[in-house]
């Protein structure tokens, strides 16, 4: 049995609702003349497996309840940006929404993990038709949306890349490679945003 019980299918729809919510919006803008919001997004449903290990990890009980209220991230959406100032549109796009509510908020791009890491982290809380846990309908659900330029989205990749490799010679001459680009990508994703804003100032 999942330690999702019964829910295992409502979050599975949920992720393909909101994932539909989020790109009809990226539409809209679109077809009104403006920028589109992200360049592309992905979604998924923890596995049991990882959720399982993530409980354990926390001191939570393995249930689901530990699950779907304790952990927050039993749905997650990666959204990519091309550029810093659409992360805040997307930002702006969420807390205007009628459909959830933004419960956190963790900046790491002002304040950037040691190992360089950088991303902009929400928690949204959702208001679907479906029944949740507490019995309650509409139910509320927890979705965490991760937001990032491609430059962010890029090095995160090879980090999580590096840390399920085994033996890697070198380990210290690695992430100090990692930090000096995650450094570097930062400076080109502000001077990205410099040439569009000065594009845009020339219109």
């Amino acid at each position: 049995m999942s330690i999702y019980g019964e829910y295992h299918t409502t979050l599975t729809t949920l992720l393909t609702e909101v994932q539909r919510r989020i790109l009809a919006a990226n539409q809209e803008m679109q077809q009104n003349g403006q920028p589109k919001l992200f360049e592309h997004l992905i979604g998924r449903v923890k596995t049991p497996a990882s959720m399982e290990e993530k409980c354990l990890r926390k001191g939570y009980p393995v249930t689901t309840t530990s699950a779907l209220r304790k952990c927050k991230d039993a749905v997650g959406i990666r959204i990519v940006c091309n550029f810093i100032d659409d992360i805040d549109r997307c930002l702006k796009y969420f807390k205007h929404a009628s459909w959830c509510s933004i419960i956190q908020e963790k900046d790491y791009i002002k304040n950037a993990k040691p190992n360089g890491y950088r991303s902009y982290h929400i928690i949204l809380d959702v208001v679907t038709p479906h029944v949740d846990i507490d019995g309650h309908t509409p139910g509320h659900y927890f979705i965490e949306v991760q937001l990032r330029t491609i430059a962010m989205d890029s090095w995160a990749s090879l980090e999580h890349e590096m840390k399920y490799k085994h033996n890697i010679a070198n380990p210290q001459r690695i992430e100090k490679e990692l930090k000096r680009c995650a450094d570097q990508l930062a400076s080109c994703d502000v001077q990205m945003q410099t040439i569009r804003q000065l594009i845009n100032a020339a219109d």
